[in-house]
């Protein structure tokens, strides 16, 4: 409800981000061949060309990443990681270019460097833009003001968090109700009842009502809605029921009627569930065909470092709770696996010297790539459990069940942000249910990156 009038603005900070790429790398160009000299191998025009490839790279990358997101305040800190990100993300985009297209003479060093020059473009921007906004808003200007119609449980929450995000340049005026509520810290004042509300419209100026209503007074909703669209005022509702809804309802249209999916999933979409499905195959033949001399080896060592199977099968709970057999290389002595019911933890006794090693560098997860082709599995998805687990969590871990809606993955967001092993559940189910939601290609290339950079050394040596 607050972006519908930023759409003037996205458009031309996207403009201006395109001029940004190009000047970061004529930036790096100048830098490399004019400050630190060496031979220019291709002329300038061509970086400008694989820079126009890049242009509209870099702006799918920074919707995926949050980065056109500019109303939604996050920490400094992290806002500087997403950018980093994105030029991380963007040099190996050119160097991947310049293979496809067979030239071997770009710089290795001006990619390097329009990679630092586009971060701290990206950044400088931010922070002026952020400045800007803030400044303006500190003198009372470029102020929404809101009215709450009603008050519940989740009106309180819905204004401490508007209030504290500074960029959103809302204020609320106050509030309307039959009852004189009590708003906490907030001290809102209370402007009338109900029925005072298109006197309140006529004389105010209101940028927009936020209806947050009890369950007992949602008859009072049309009248509501009636008295809002009368003042020519834009009206948002805010239910009692939020807890129950994702960031992002899916809204069908049934024969003319709205109905509110509750839980969108991006690979019910038969083209997405084809792209992803078609990338693990190749994915996992490539890598079974790649890595076959490294599984002969670790296979051999498995079964020289101590007695029994080189490959452990364990029972999981794949997509629509189907029980499946996953395949791991075995890292603990014969026999000690058996145990379904005991959590693996850091130094585990069982686990030989070789399997150690297999676990600390997720070695032992490879043969899910035979998984992966079966279709039990995908390379990115949210890790499967053993069913006394999926038992026990159903229960003490709300919205648990959610996770086996898609594919269970070799890898996933909640791996590559450090929850796995033995780490809060909670946070992992977090995580899985923020990937289902928003799925997209691009997230499963980012996490496939984020495997490669950081995901392969398990610092918790984690059992599942």
């Amino acid at each position: 409800m607050f972006r519908e009038n930023q759409k003037g603005f996205h458009l031309l900070f996207s403009v201006f981000n395109a001029l940004l790429c190009v000047l970061a790398m004529a930036c790096a160009y100048g830098v490399r061949f004019y400050v630190l000299g060496g031979e220019r191998g291709v002329h300038f025009s061509y970086y400008m060309r694989l820079t126009a490839l890049v242009v509209p790279f870099h702006f799918l990358l920074s919707h995926s990443l949050g980065l056109h997101d500019w109303f939604r305040r996050k920490s400094p800190v992290a806002e500087l990681g997403k950018e980093i990100e994105a030029a991380c993300l963007d040099v190996l985009f050119v160097f991947l270019l310049s293979f496809l297209l067979k030239e071997v003479d770009v710089s290795r060093g001006a990619v390097l460097i329009f990679g630092a020059f586009q971060a701290l473009f990206t950044a400088a921007e931010r922070a002026a833009v952020h400045g800007a906004l803030w400044a303006v808003q500190r003198r009372g200007l470029h102020l929404r003001h809101m009215l709450l119609v009603g008050w519940t449980s989740v009106s309180g929450d819905f204004c401490r968090r508007l209030l504290q995000n500074r960029s959103l340049g809302c204020r609320i005026d106050g509030y309307v109700s039959d009852r004189e509520e009590d708003t906490g810290d907030l001290a809102l004042p209370r402007l009338g009842g109900f029925d005072s509300l298109p006197a309140l419209l006529a004389r105010r100026e209101i940028g927009e009502v936020v209806v947050s209503l009890e369950e007992e007074d949602f008859g009072l909703l049309g009248g509501i809605i009636e008295a809002c669209e009368e003042a020519g005022v834009k009206s948002s509702l805010l239910p009692f029921y939020t807890k129950y809804l994702p960031m992002r309802p899916y809204i069908e249209d049934v024969e003319g009627l709205p109905l509110i999916n509750l839980r969108r999933v991006p690979l019910d979409s038969l083209l997405n569930s084809f792209v992803k499905r078609g990338f693990d195959v190749v994915c996992a033949l490539l890598g079974l065909v790649v890595l076959s001399p490294l599984l002969l080896l670790v296979a051999a060592g498995v079964k020289l470092s101590s007695p029994g199977p080189v490959i452990y099968r364990q029972e999981r709970v794949g997509r629509n709770r189907r029980v499946f057999t996953m395949y791991k290389f075995r890292s603990m002595a014969a026999g000690e696996e058996a145990d379904e019911t005991s959590w693996g933890t850091r130094g585990d006794p069982r686990r030989t010297r070789f399997g150690a090693v297999l676990r600390r560098y997720s070695i032992d997860e490879l043969p899910q790539l035979v998984n992966v082709l079966r279709g039990e599995m995908s390379l990115v998805g949210p890790r499967p459990e053993r069913p006394f687990f999926v038992d026990r969590f159903r229960g003490e871990i709300p919205l648990y069940m959610i996770k086996h809606l898609v594919r269970p993955g070799m890898t996933g967001w909640a791996q590559v942000n450090g929850w796995r092993g033995d780490t809060s559940i909670e946070k992992r189910i977090e995580c899985d249910l923020y990937y289902i939601e928003n799925w997209s290609f691009l997230l499963d290339l980012k996490i496939l990156l984020l495997t490669v950079f950081r995901g392969f050394v398990n610092r918790s040596e984690e059992n599942g």
